[in-house]
């Protein structure tokens, strides 16, 4: 597969934990791709650990991997949340966000202590969540007469495209999900049908 047009996130939320010198620090990772789910996964984690003083995150979203954010929540700036995020992008994942939440243990850790706690927490979700590998892809929907149902197939079967949905009834109706980097190679292929109706699902 090219590199172009995948990228690797996690299939459902995990946790880790660490502990250092009396502080321990548990970590939670979700699959995300939007403020609101953020949102309420801060939420949850910070009902279920309502008695702990730090609920550091950091998240990156978007298959473009350009939407990205980390936050100390309390800690030395620099000291929790940008190592977190760090370790989102060691494992190049997008649209996941981490949590680890810290319970102080009496001893205080020294910057380069925080630094390493909150990076071995972060890191165990990673290594006991579930990492696959999705596809960077365009929607599509087609609609046609009967008489080009052949062409139209041949093609979708050529290019190994996805159909979403199809709906045959007075007329044909498809929708289809192209992968980004033969998206115009596809298109092509299927503007030479002239009586093919094309539309970019927006949705």
């Amino acid at each position: 597969m090219s590199e172009e047009d995948i990228y690797k996130t996690i299939s459902k939320p995990s946790e880790g934990f660490y502990k250092d010198k009396g502080s321990k620090f548990y970590s939670y990772s979700f699959p995300v791709q939007t403020d609101e789910e953020i949102q309420q996964y801060r939420s949850q984690i910070r009902k279920k650990h309502h008695d702990a003083r730090h609920h550091v995150y950091a998240y990156r979203i978007g298959a473009e991997k350009d939407i990205f954010y980390s936050s100390d929540d309390g800690e030395p700036a620099n000291s929790s949340g940008p190592p977190v995020l760090g370790q989102i992008r060691a494992a190049d994942l997008t649209n996941i966000l981490i949590i680890v939440v810290r319970y102080f243990g009496g001893t205080k850790l020294g910057i380069p202590g925080l630094i390493k706690a909150y990076k071995s927490a972060a890191l165990k979700a990673i290594q006991n969540s579930n990492v696959i590998t999705k596809t960077i892809g365009i929607k599509i929907k087609l609609s046609f007469n009967y008489p080009l149902m052949n062409d139209v197939m041949r093609v979708l079967k050529d290019d190994g495209i996805e159909i979403i949905n199809q709906n045959f009834t007075d007329n044909c109706f498809i929708e289809i999900k192209i992968r980004k980097n033969i998206y115009e190679q596809t298109i092509n292929k299927l503007n030479l049908m002239h009586s093919l109706n094309i539309k970019t699902d927006t949705n």
